[in-house]
């Protein structure tokens, strides 16, 4: 019997859109599952953590699959709110396509623009389904408008609609031979306008089949060349039996050789209640299969896999292959993280980098004796999502872990509570601040006593451009300064630049060793790794640096007679914003927004506003503080600027 065909497709979408409703009633129409989930009522496939099944939110990437059409579709829903954007990033990273939901009523929505743009970036070919076409508000002609001037004029309709809000019908496939008239034409036009040669054919007025204009259409779309749009009610099954044909008819299938050496990419970790921990795996290449043992060239081992698992929300059923094309749950890999390569790199996509936390809170525990496995439940969590980057000062037994914001701080206090049974609590988040130099400088150490070691280094530290991050070089000749010993300095600038003269991460800037001396008898590699702080830190010291803060791009929607209030506490807060637009009865105002003055305002909006203001915020980059801004974060070890107490520390005689 020949394999089915795949296909690997992420839904993605701003919160509330209707992602896992979609995915539910897709999984419904297939006959992978015999009774619809809800939602509301928490009995979804895709949403099976206590706390999504209690928010009726989702806060991690499911994987799933169905069979339409004679094709095997791979599907990952993920989450909507913007806490949960890592899980996005990862998920976006392994798919061949896309479908984005959009809400007929709001429309084109923050995170909407944010998935949108990272699809564009990785090149993935793209449906876009425009979901609650039966709500009171529903209007596609709007949608479609904010579409093509937000995300894209290269949109092709696919359907004809009947109705909208109450009156909404679903609609009809205007490649149907019987759907002559203007908005085929439309259709067709949209296809020729994205190829010249097309164009040409169209222009020319030679006769071209209906089924040849669809077959464009496809080549097109699988080559992201023109994004289709579809259109239904998902909480209805309207529209769904449309989208699936539309997934296995436009959307590309995997490629790659199954007989090829294996190449595959980690993109999510589980711990799995009887297989222990799960690595799901997107393979490029290859096959791997039970008892083989795999590379992970990234840690630079090898291990055994014992299982291979297909996992569907909760459930799981071991397969014993993974092949080209396909996604799997590989068990046995003990020492694998997310981001891992397994096999050949030849085959990798890049990633999207979309999340970045920006606070940070301290987790407490409820009895001293939950101490030792608070550590271990936070690190395990740290494994499935690296961006927590749980940090653990045993000397001051204090655990510190970084967030995207207040329902990931829920969903962490439900998971300690569900899967561990710990009773755990946070500090208030506060923000994470970044330093830069003020000017350049040079940085001087010469680390010769107490003997036996010696190590000589001169850095040159000059400020960058704002979000150019670290750049390392190095001018001195191996004659000065042997090649091991300059690369363990290299290895030692981005750890010596954690925490700057405040306390926070040092960034935009290029740091140049100039000047290196090792001495023949005296000198060990790991005097390098002593001297290379203090020698930064001395700079830092004679540069000074800037405080840095995190700043969001926002869009406020608010009732007209608000307007003024709302642009008031926006002055207060430091914010910027452009002139605000009116709409039937409506501001929408869009600017930045320093994210310490705004911690509280999306409630104090939704106060002020009665819940009728909306607010929404992503990341836009970090910027410099006013003058008259203090942050200075606790110093973790002994300040490398204390020269003496801080050798004493590293060579553990304090």
């Amino acid at each position: 019997m020949p394999s089915l065909e795949r296909r690997n497709v992420g839904i993605f979408a701003h919160v509330d859109a209707g992602k896992t409703t979609t995915t539910e009633h897709i999984l419904f129409a297939s006959g992978r599952i015999r009774s619809l989930g809800s939602v509301d009522s928490g009995t979804t496939v895709t949403d099976w953590l206590d706390m999504e099944r209690e928010r009726g939110i989702s806060v991690r990437a499911a994987t799933t699959s169905y069979v339409w059409n004679n094709v095997r579709v791979n599907l990952v829903d993920t989450p909507g709110h913007v806490d949960f954007l890592s899980e996005v990033e990862r998920s976006l990273r392994v798919m061949d396509g896309a479908v984005l939901i959009i809400s007929a009523v709001e429309g084109v929505q923050a995170q909407t623009e944010l998935i949108w743009n990272a699809l564009r970036r990785l090149e993935i070919p793209t449906l876009l389904y425009v979901n609650k076409m039966d709500r009171v508000g529903a209007d596609a002609g709007r949608v479609l408008a904010e579409v093509r001037t937000q995300l894209s004029t290269r949109l092709v309709v696919m359907q004809s609609l009947s109705g909208s809000g109450g009156e909404f019908q679903g609609a009809a496939d205007l490649w149907s031979e019987g759907m002559a008239g203007e908005k085929q034409r439309e259709l067709i036009e949209s296809i020729a306008e994205a190829d010249e040669q097309l164009l040409e054919r169209y222009l020319d007025g030679e006769s071209v089949s209906l089924s040849e204009w669809k077959r464009q259409a496809q080549r097109l779309s699988r080559n992201g060349e023109v994004y289709p749009v579809l259109f239904g009610a998902s909480n209805k099954g309207i529209g769904i039996p449309g989208l699936m044909d539309a997934i296995t008819d436009y959307l590309p299938g995997p490629g790659g050789d199954p007989e090829a050496p294996p190449s595959g990419v980690v993109f999510k970790i589980e711990q799995g209640k009887s297989a222990g921990k799960m690595a799901f795996v997107r393979l490029y290449e290859g096959t791997i299969r039970n008892r083989d043992v795999i590379r992970n060239v990234t840690r630079q081992v090898e291990e055994k896999v014992t299982q291979i698992r297909r996992v569907e929300g909760g459930r799981s059923e071991d397969t014993g292959v993974l092949e080209a094309g396909d996604i799997a749950a590989v068990c046995g890999l003990t020492q694998v993280q997310i981001g891992d390569i397994l096999g050949s790199p030849d085959a990798i996509p890049e990633e999207a980098r979309l999340a970045v936390p920006l606070l940070t809170v301290q987790a407490q525990w409820e009895n001293e004796q939950d101490y030792p496995r608070m550590v271990q439940a936070l690190r395990e969590l740290s494994e499935e999502d690296p961006l927590l980057d749980v940090q653990w000062l045993q000397e001051e037994r204090e655990l510190h872990l970084k967030i995207m914001g207040p329902i990931q701080l829920e969903m962490l206090t439900s998971l300690l509570d569900s899967r561990f049974g710990l009773k755990a609590r946070f500090s208030p988040p506060s923000v994470i601040y970044k330093e830069t130099p003020s000017q350049a400088a040079e940085g001087y150490i010469a680390y010769t006593m107490p003997k036996p070691c010696w190590a000589v280094l001169r850095f040159l530290i000059e400020p960058g451009e704002r979000g150019s991050g670290t750049r390392y070089a190095s001018t001195v000749r191996t004659e000065d300064l042997l090649a091991q010993y300059q690369n363990e300095v290299a290895r030692r600038v981005p750890e010596a630049l954690q925490q700057g003269l405040y306390g926070w991460e040092v960034t935009d800037l290029k740091v140049t060793l100039v000047e290196g001396q090792h001495h023949v008898w005296h000198t060990h590699p790991l005097d390098f790794a002593v001297a290379t702080p203090m020698g930064l830190m001395n700079g830092l010291a004679a540069a000074g640096t800037r405080l840095l803060e995190p700043v969001l791009k926002f869009r406020i929607v608010v009732p007209e007679e608000f307007g003024g209030r709302v642009m008031n506490d926006l002055t207060l807060m430091r914010g910027t914003f452009e002139a605000p637009e009116l709409q039937d009865g409506r501001m929408t105002i869009e600017g930045k927004l320093p994210l310490a003055e705004s911690l509280e305002y999306p409630v104090a909006l939704s106060s002020l506003t009665k819940g009728r203001g909306t607010i929404a915020t992503s990341f836009l980059g970090y910027e410099e503080c006013p003058p008259d801004i203090h942050a200075a974060r606790q110093r973790r070890g002994v300040n490398p600027l204390d020269q003496s107490k801080y050798i004493l520390s590293v060579r553990k005689a304090l």
